[in-house]
């Protein structure tokens, strides 16, 4: 019982020496470490530090992007007026076709049969009429009989005028020049005005539509410079906006545009992506880091710094580059944005500057 009492004794003198003597010399050790810590506990009890940005005004080049698609300047589905069986098909596939020469050629025996005989029966009425008349100065005839035979030569000359009209129509002919397409018919085949001989698509110069936000809308005239560029291709090519679509897509919310280019080499084509970049001119923007937005149910917010305490700031934004956002309303020039520590933040929550963002 003893050795356990002495055992006993012994540790509570090691206990007594350690809590009174080791802990005073730490203690006398780091004076100043111990006191600057309580004091900044007693200073910043409970301020979060955040990083912040100061909003401020930058010289922006607005610029819109957008995709688009190359179309030709002039398309057309080649078909006939009349039907009747295919005797000639002057297409070369791909090739380059003149406005008004020759692409197919149906038959027309029959109307140059029906033309002939117009045209003696023509020959007759005006001989008939001649005779009439030198008839009608000496009285032999009536005036009405004579007015007759002046009738029947202009039917039979307005009928002539018919045939003629659709001799013309069985020669089917470029209405303008560009390169024909991949043949649909072969020559022996019977064709109505349905049937599709082949396309013919006009692609210099060739067009470019695209679609734009609505809200941009006012900021694009005719005539406005438009950069593009195709896929495997780096090389930004110019074109002119010709056209802006009346009326904005109302399920996209966009707005339609048609601009031109030149293709006098031939490198771009029908069907073609393209990358889009609308210039609106330069402007002072108020530009903020990205990964300082938070979206909300109604919108987007940030978190501003104000007598050292975060405040939600609901926000309207506008262009967006690949590092920062548009504040179109909400922010002011000098406002301290909060760009850091925002899963933590909450309205009226104490916040104190670590680094200023530049």
């Amino acid at each position: 019982m003893r050795p356990l009492l002495i055992i006993f004794f012994v540790i509570i003198t090691l206990i007594i020496l350690k809590i009174f003597v080791l802990d005073s010399n730490k203690s006398e050790q780091n004076p100043k470490t111990t006191s600057d810590n309580s004091a900044q506990i007693r200073r910043n009890p409970s301020k979060l530090p955040v990083d912040i940005y100061i909003a401020n005004e930058e010289l922006n080049k607005n610029v819109v992007f957008a995709s688009g698609t190359l179309v030709p300047n002039e398309e057309v589905e080649i078909k006939s007026e009349v039907s009747g069986r295919l005797m000639k098909l002057n297409i070369k596939e791909g090739s380059y076709v003149k406005r008004g020469e020759l692409i197919a050629k149906l038959n027309d025996q029959d109307l140059i049969s029906q033309l002939k005989r117009l045209k003696f029966e023509e020959e007759l009425a005006t001989q008939i009429e001649a005779r009439q008349n030198k008839l009608l100065a000496i009285n032999a005839i009536s005036k009405e009989e004579y007015d007759m035979a002046v009738n029947k030569v202009n039917t039979l000359s307005a009928d002539k005028e018919f045939l003629e009209i659709q001799l013309e129509k069985t020669n089917v002919r470029a209405p303008f020049s560009g390169k024909m397409g991949l043949k649909n018919i072969s020559v022996g085949a019977y064709i109505t005005p349905a049937v599709v001989i082949g396309t013919m698509v006009q692609t210099n110069p060739i067009k470019l539509d695209f679609s734009i936000p609505e809200k941009y809308s006012s900021k694009i005239k005719v005539g406005q410079l438009v950069l593009f560029s195709i896929d495997g291709d780096d090389k930004v090519m110019e074109s002119n906006v010709i056209a802006v679509d009346p009326k904005i897509d109302e399920d996209l919310r966009t707005l339609k545009i048609r601009s031109k280019s030149n293709n006098s080499d031939g490198s771009l084509l029908p069907g073609m992506f393209v990358r889009v970049e609308v210039p609106l001119g330069n402007e002072n923007l108020i530009m903020i880091p990205s990964q300082a937005i938070v979206p909300i149910l109604k919108g987007k917010k940030v978190y501003v710094m104000r007598n050292g305490k975060a405040t939600e700031v609901e926000i309207t934004t506008g262009l967006r580059t690949d590092e920062k956002v548009q504040v179109e309303s909400g922010l002011s020039i000098g406002d301290s944005l909060i760009v850091s520590a925002l899963m933590s933040l909450k309205e009226n929550l104490p916040v104190t500057v670590r680094n200023v963002i530049p």
